[in-house]
Order: C-alpha cells, then structure tokens, then sequence
C-alpha cells in the first residue's frame, strides 16, 4: 500500500520525514489504519515509496515519540491503542524538554521516548538487529527443561558461552582457558567488579579523555582519583601517561582499544605496544574494554593478545552486536583473578542471568550472526560516508574518520565554535534532538565544542536543518 507520493522539492518544503509522518497521522485519523494494526515494516514501506530507511526509520521513530506509533521487539511498529485523532502539537505545547546533565544521562535517558531524533544515543536502530536471529534462539530457550534453568545458574556464568568466547579470542591471538572467562551482566557491570576488586578508595587509575561516558561515575562511586589522559586518533598520549605514572602512581588505565567511544578512533599498533611497555615500567593494569570490536571490519590491535592476562584485564560484551538489552557481558583474566572477580559478583549480584546466557549463545551458534555482523557493518560503512559528507558539507571538524563503528566526534566551525557543545544540545533537546556534548566524556566535565554522533542516529534531515537554523554549521 502507498500512503503518498514523496515530493523532493525546494528545502523550504517539508522533509520527507515530514511527509512521512503526516502521510500516516492521516491514515490513522481516517481510520485507514486502526489502533492495534501493524504499519509495514520500514523496509517494506521505503521500497514502496522509493525511500531510505533512515528516513522512514527517522518518521516512525517520530510517530512513536508523539504516541501515534507503538514498538515493540519482534513485533514490528502498530497503531498506538490510544493514537490520538487530532494533530499531535496539541501534546507537545506541554512538553519540556530534559535537562542536559550526568543523571539524564546515567538514568532518564535510556527510558526517555519523547526525543524522536536520537543522534546522541550508543546503540543500533532497533530495525537493525538480528531480529530472525534472535527469535530463533529464544525458540530453542523456549525447548529447555524448565528444571535445567530454574536455579541460579554457575557463578561464572553458562559453560558453553564461555567456550565459544574462549574460541573466539583465539581466532584473534589470545589464548585463554575457561577458568579465567567469568560472565557478568553486561560490560558495564565487569567494569565495576574489576574497579572494586582490584582497587580501594585513594587509588589512582586513568581514564581517556575523552573516554566511556558511564564508566566514570562507576569509578568515582569507588572512591577512586580519576586522571584523564588526552586521546588522539592514533591512541593514547604516551607521554602523558607515563607521566600520570610517576606523579600519581597509577593502579590502572581504562581504554577502548578500537572504535573507541565518543571518537570512533581505534589505537594504531605502535601506540598499543606502548602502551603495554608503559604499564609494565610502571607496574600498572591495563583494563581493555573492547565491546565494539564485533562492528569493526578486519582486524585491530587487541591489548589481551599482545601483552596476556599477567598485565591486561579484558571486558567485553554483546549489547552492541546481538541487542541493547541483552545484557550479558565478560571478564577475561588470569585463573586466579577471574576466581576473585567471581567472588565479587556474588557478593553484589549473585549469579547473571543463565536464560539471557543461553540465548546469546544459541544466536551466536546457529550460524546467522556472522552475516549479520557483516550487514551491520555494510549499513555502518555507508551511514560514516553520508554523515561524513553532511558534516563536511556543513563545515565541522572530523577527528577521526574510520568508517565503522557507530560513533563519529566532531564540533561545528560556524558561528557556534567556541560556544560549548552543552548549550547547543539543551536547544536541540527542544527541537527533539538529542545530541551528546563533550562534557558527558570528560572526568573534569570539561565543556568543549565537541559531540558524538552516533552515525546510524544522525541522518536525518531535521538535525541539519535545526543546525543550519542556529547557525552551528558553517
């Protein structure tokens, strides 16, 4: 069924989001679609009407915010049993946009369903998941004995996961038995075992700057003194950090080794052995946290592989290559420390999950999530190439350009600059738009010109027309 002809006219005329959205209002206050029914699939609807499915995934995320859509995992995008039948400013004079700070981050945002345009977030679209793959494996977890899966589980976590994940670092270089791979509740969670298992309040550990976001209350939580050391796009300043080393006597450095978050950076192999070389004059650990490695096409340096687990603590996850919710994370370590971080998680969390084990062990071995990565990894590649050319073509600063991953960190040259990227997301957040400023990533929460854009959120024609408006492009 076609909805509308798409008009491609003057950019004084509405958006093709625009037109999307109000195409369906219309069939929905018509009657032509009911409360309950499905709407196609985005796929489905952009081959009919000659679209890009970022723009009708851009409009249906539109729809949902202003409750004329409903989405749910698996099921596709319905009619909302409450569509509204008038036009949908009637809501939005009452809207308030959230405030731009640490806690929305931390809690709000990851509930918050009225920004439409989300360019800050960290995660895929949800119509980019192995959807088939995971209906699947919950088909095979719905097959199990309810007495197999009914207690608390192992304390390290489901056996056969942990021998697919001791495979899988082989293929890369690290050898690794089952007795150091210990299953947690996502990667966030391994963070915070290793941070309270290895250090005590006053210690020193260093971050990234600019670095993982969430990490950094979890550190500051335990106590610890957080020192950021500068990221450029080959890596991690040496020179600083051995000099952290000496003044400070560091305990850790924290690092993502490729598609770094915010800047999408990976470190290039010279500075990974520094870093290592580093670590061992000065006789500190190095904590990778490698969860985006999955999206990147190829190989790149992994820290584990290259130094061991004498020296390295590695963590890792599948939220950013299976789903976000599927929170099921690792720690990789020496025998005997694994033995400890286990003890950790029992003590805060008792065991993890064994139903959300088996099912992200069911998708990785029923063969399908290999192509999947590679789409994912197709889709990645062409959306860095269309941003990088918006952002170009809007004059902001690229760091780095590495055409994979999720994430590309750039600050607008336009009457902006200077100003800070903080006021410019709060203005956005009253357009719709939610951008991630640079102070999220920096321990000091430094506010600089820099922003994340999570380049699969960020193609949609109203974000550059609101940044055209303000004049933060060029």
């Amino acid at each position: 069924m076609r909805f509308f002809e798409p008009v491609r006219g003057p950019s004084q005329g509405p958006t093709l989001v625009e037109q999307i959205v109000s195409a369906l209002q219309t069939a929905i206050q018509t009657q032509l679609l009911r409360p309950g029914m499905a709407v196609p699939s985005v796929r489905h609807f952009a081959h009919e009407h000659g679209l890009s499915t970022f723009t009708v995934a851009a409009a249906y995320s539109r729809l949902v915010a202003q409750d004329w859509l409903s989405a749910r995992p698996g099921s596709g995008y319905r009619v909302a049993m409450r569509a509204r039948a008038t036009p949908a400013a009637a809501s939005s004079a009452s809207w308030q946009p959230p405030k731009i700070g640490a806690s929305w981050l931390l809690t709000d945002i990851f509930a918050d369903h009225s920004i439409p345009i989300k360019s800050g977030c960290g995660w895929l679209p949800a119509e980019w998941l192995n959807e088939a793959g995971l209906q699947q494996s919950l088909r095979q977890l719905a097959r199990v004995p309810a007495m197999q899966i009914a207690g608390y589980g192992q304390p390290y976590g489901y056996a056969p996961l942990r021998e697919h994940i001791v495979q899988s670092l082989a293929e890369r270089g690290a050898s690794v038995g089952t007795d150091q791979v210990l299953l947690t509740h996502g990667a966030t969670q391994g963070l915070d075992i290793v941070a309270r298992t290895l250090f005590r309040a006053g210690d020193a550990v260093a971050v990234e700057v600019p670095g993982y976001g969430i990490l950094l209350p979890a550190l500051r939580l335990a106590g610890l003194k957080v020192y950021g050391v500068p990221r450029d796009s080959d890596g991690i300043c040496v020179p600083e950090l051995a000099h952290l080393a000496r003044m400070h006597k560091l305990k850790a450095i924290f690092i993502n080794t490729v598609l770094q978050n915010p800047t999408g950076s990976s470190l290039s192999m010279a500075n990974a052995f520094q870093v290592l070389q580093v670590a061992e004059q000065h006789d500190f650990w190095v904590v990778e946290d490698d969860v985006s490695r999955a999206l990147l096409p190829g190989v790149g340096p992994m820290l584990l592989a290259l130094g061991g687990t004498r020296r390295v603590v590695y963590v890792s996850g599948f939220s950013k290559s299976i789903a976000p919710s599927v929170r099921v994370g690792h720690i990789v370590s020496s025998p005997g420390l694994t033995a400890d971080f286990a003890k950790t998680k029992m003590a805060i969390a008792l065991t993890s999950a064994e139903m959300m084990e088996r099912t992200v062990y069911q998708v990785l071995r029923l063969g399908r999530h290999h192509a999947h990565l590679q789409r994912v990894q197709d889709r990645l590649r062409e959306a860095h190439d269309a941003l990088g050319d918006l952002l170009d073509k809007h004059g902001f600063d690229v760091f780095a350009r590495p055409r994979a991953g999720l994430f590309l960190w750039a600050r607008p040259t336009g009457k902006w600059q200077g100003r800070g990227a903080a006021s410019l997301a709060e203005l956005a957040l009253k357009d719709g738009i939610w951008l991630a400023p640079s102070l999220y990533f920096d321990p000091e929460q430094s506010d600089s010109d820099w922003i994340r854009f999570n380049v699969a959120h960020s193609l949609d024609p109203l974000l550059w027309k609101f940044m055209r408006r303000v004049g933060a492009a060029q």
